[in-house]
């Protein structure tokens, strides 16, 4: 699939909740936020089929986000129906980790890939202040089951906020070339002003060569993550939302005024 600036779309990351275990100060409020309508969430069934007509239409690369894509209910299930689709060659998905030890090895059972795991410090009461919830060893286990059930390669996400010599940042690059893990920076960002940056170590921001499409758990296919434009799949058909989406994704993010990282999935 082009869009109008020939860009080769086929990469789908597929928000399969809103909900998350943690609270990270940059991605939602301490309160939480109001879930969605569990009437409003996608079904498996109807996930796998806006994944499938993707896939049969040029999509390869499938990831899971949230939220948290580990509190969802039956997620296991989920994955051995999307790994069952012909055609995906890069099946991953982005956790906070904290799951993992439960999850890890049937996920890789059932067809998964790989995991991104988010990580923004290697202290543990920092730790504990960013995500207001977390445990930092939780994510070391984590990590450990990932490895173990073959979850490879494993890179971690690490949220900077304005370089990678950051002492956070460092410390975190530290332990993934002493751990065999890949890391890769993310400038904290801001939908509403359009405060983004390319990802350190990834293509993720660089938007000459944007090649994904995002799927809220609600069902809307945005072509761009700073952008409010979203198009329903319920309401428009499968087949129509995608062609509407590439044909009208943006030469450039600009901002998102409408979407939170919670509910689009980063």
């Amino acid at each position: 699939m082009l869009d109008h600036y020939n860009r080769s779309i086929n990469y789908l990351r597929v928000s399969v909740t809103d909900k998350c275990n943690l609270r990270c100060v940059y991605c939602m409020p301490e309160e939480g936020v109001i879930p969605m309508r569990h009437n409003d969430i996608l079904s498996f069934e109807e996930i796998v089929k806006i994944i499938r007509f993707g896939v049969e239409n040029g999509i390869n690369k499938v990831r899971l986000t949230g939220g948290e894509p580990l509190v969802r209910k039956g997620i296991v299930s989920l994955v051995e129906m999307i790994s069952k689709i012909d055609g995906i060659e890069d099946f991953g998905m982005t956790t906070n980790g904290i799951l993992l030890p439960k999850y890890a090895q049937d996920l890789a059972n059932a067809g998964l890939h790989r995991v991104n795991i988010s990580l923004d410090t290697m202290d543990a009461e920092k730790y504990a202040q960013i995500t207001r919830l977390g445990k930092l060893e939780d994510v070391f286990r984590g990590i450990d089951s990932a490895k173990k059930a073959n979850l490879k390669p494993i890179k971690i996400n690490c949220v900077i906020k304005n370089s990678v010599e950051e002492p956070d940042a460092i410390a975190v690059k530290e332990f993934c070339e002493n751990n065999g893990l890949e890391v890769r920076f993310i400038y904290e960002m801001d939908l509403e002003s359009g405060d983004f940056h390319q990802v350190v170590g990834g293509e993720g921001g660089n938007c000459s060569k944007c090649n994904r499409m995002r799927l809220t758990a609600d069902g809307k296919l945005k072509p761009c993550l700073f952008s409010d434009l979203s198009f329903d799949c319920r309401q428009l058909g499968i087949e129509n939302a995608y062609t509407t989406a590439i044909n009208k994704k943006p030469a450039n993010g600009v901002a998102n005024h409408t979407g939170r990282f919670h509910n689009i999935g980063g």
